[in-house]
């Protein structure tokens, strides 16, 4: 097992297993992390011994995270309990906040339990961005117009997830929810001010967030760079909301990240911008050229409190095994509660 830091890349593979390259990539210095998408998915137990595989590769292990919200937006569905739109959870605040910010405590558990049972470390999630009804990539992933109710789901949902074993990941700072535009195929630009901007910031100042993931959205008014690019968006976010954990940088094969340049540009920006692990996925070809191209500058200016950052959000104690988890009478209570709501 090779012993090394977690470098600063967070990559993807492409099926089901690990192949020769991949081994090859995921033990490279630059890299620090992995993604996982439903097509390295069969059933559970494939994952659990992928993810075991991915482990085994290096000490401290790389972190392995997914994108798995609920709703549309969740990676592994057989063998998984079907998780609610988070949009469904603030619906249900309308109607009865204390059931629901109990439904968001269960969603938040069942969602880290189940994961963790599997190997998998890390889910980008919660999605904090308010519900204008603008934004149709956004959409049913945010939970609520009314930063008040966000921050009160989203903090249940918070410690369900630590109840569960895992960290939480607040997205898309500083908002995603104004803009119409899809970052994944677009530039969205958000002409507010900053004193405009302060209620989709509020709930990255008052929550527990141990990871935070800026948006590829511009704010004219404040930089002319995406906030994942931006030194003034990190210093506001460093300095001003007082974050101290991760930051992520979004997927940089997006369209949303275009504008900082070609693959190795787009790396080199959310880096020097202060990213500390930088995305990049459904790039096999582009993921070669920055491991070949960028080690000897990275290793010039590699930050320890990079890597220690990472190194934090690796689960500190093993999670349950999937037969003592189904056995939890705290699971089976959330699992029936989730699927009862679900069915109304």
């Amino acid at each position: 097992m090779t012993e090394q830091a977690l470098g600063p890349l967070m990559i993807d593979i492409e099926g089901s297993t690990l192949t020769e390259l991949d081994r090859e990539r995921l033990c490279h210095p630059l890299v620090g992390g992995i993604i996982l998408f439903t097509r390295n998915y069969t059933d559970p137990e494939q994952l659990t011994a992928l993810t075991a595989a991915i482990h085994a590769l290096r000490q401290p292990p790389l972190l392995i995270a997914v994108d798995h919200e609920g709703g549309r937006v969740q990676r592994f569905r057989q063998g998984f309990t079907r998780l609610p739109a988070m949009a469904r959870l603030g619906q249900a605040w309308d109607e009865d906040p204390e059931r629901a910010l109990n439904l968001s405590r269960q969603v938040g558990y069942v969602l880290a339990a189940e994961l963790r049972a599997r190997g998998v470390d890390f889910s980008f999630t919660p999605d904090l961005d308010l519900d204008y009804g603008r934004s149709s990539v956004i959409g049913s992933r945010a939970f609520h117009r009314r930063p008040e109710a966000v921050m009160a789901l989203a903090g249940a949902l918070i410690a369900g997830l630590e109840a569960g074993g895992m960290g939480a990941c607040g997205k898309h700072f500083p908002g995603h929810g104004w803009v119409e535009a899809d970052s994944h195929v677009a530039v969205p630009v958000d002409e507010r001010s900053l004193e405009a901007l302060q209620e989709d910031i509020r709930p990255y100042r008052e929550l527990p967030l141990d990871a935070v993931m800026p948006a590829h959205v511009i704010y004219p008014e404040i930089d002319d760079k995406p906030s994942g690019f931006s030194k003034k968006w990190h210093a506001y976010l460093r300095n001003d909301v007082k974050f101290d954990g991760v930051v992520f940088s979004d997927d940089l094969s997006m369209a949303g990240a275009r504008v900082a340049g070609d693959t190795l540009a787009r790396v080199e920006a959310a880096y020097q911008a202060g990213c500390d692990m930088l995305l990049l996925c459904n790039a096999p070809d582009k993921v070669g050229e920055v491991l070949a191209r960028w080690q000897v500058r990275w290793q010039v200016e590699r930050d320890p409190l990079r890597s220690a950052r990472l190194t934090r959000l690796l689960p500190p104690a093993p999670a349950l095994d999937w037969s003592a988890l189904q056995a939890s009478p705290d699971y089976q209570s959330a699992v029936t509660a989730i699927i009862d709501f679900a069915e109304r």
